[in-house]
């Protein structure tokens, strides 16, 4: 019998997703794909009951924990918004379609920004910058919850899951930077009373 459970969901496909820019801290909304991927995951969430909400400070996290938790008809749930959990800076390349990127820095630079743990785009954030402000917030915020027992669900970015998944699951960053984050398809994790994770599963 699991002591804690925690479910990880990234946002679903957001307005620049669906025009293939890069995002990072804009706040910019869910596109109508993306708001069908929330209310899915709300589906596949019915069976679980939550004791607490965590998201980003970003409009598109915020909406999907909503909309998904609407689903469950667990719309009094306490949530927690906090930009620890916002997903990577990614500086000038912000607001840029990623085409254009590679025609402006070359494909193989910006491959490199995207792909490598520690290199960060010009004024961005490396996934280890990212990080850096998510296992903290994790560790100090959200796992005495765990240790409590308590059940979480967390809504958040494709990098800010990425570094939380590497911590998780003990991955190193070259097996991190291989993991791809789905939209809205909900990840499950079960722990014992000191923490260690006895299954994980995307439901």
């Amino acid at each position: 019998m699991a002591h804690a459970t925690l479910v990880i969901v990234r946002h679903g496909q957001s307005e620049w997703n669906a025009l293939n820019k890069f995002t990072g801290w804009v706040n910019v909304d869910l596109a109508p794909k993306g708001i069908a991927e929330a209310k899915e995951a709300g589906e596949k969430l019915k069976g679980y009951k939550f004791d607490k909400g965590f998201t980003s400070a970003l409009l598109r996290a915020q909406r999907t924990l909503k909309l998904a938790l609407e689903v469950t008809g667990q719309t009094d749930l306490a949530v927690v918004e906090n930009e620890a959990l916002n997903e990577r800076m990614y500086g000038e390349l912000q607001g840029m379609n990623k085409d254009e990127a590679r025609e402006q820095f070359g494909e193989e630079q910006v491959h490199i920004w995207r792909r490598s743990f520690d290199t960060p785009p010009p004024g961005g954030e490396s996934l280890k910058g990212t990080a850096d402000r998510v296992l903290p917030y994790f560790k100090e915020v959200i796992e005495p919850e765990l240790k409590a027992g308590k059940s979480i669900i967390i809504a958040a970015h494709g990098n800010s899951l990425r570094a939380l998944i590497m911590y998780l699951e003990k991955l190193s960053p070259e097996e991190i930077l291989k993991t791809e984050v789905p939209t809205g398809k909900p990840k499950l994790y079960e722990f014992d009373e000191n923490l260690n994770v006895l299954h994980s599963e995307y439901i």
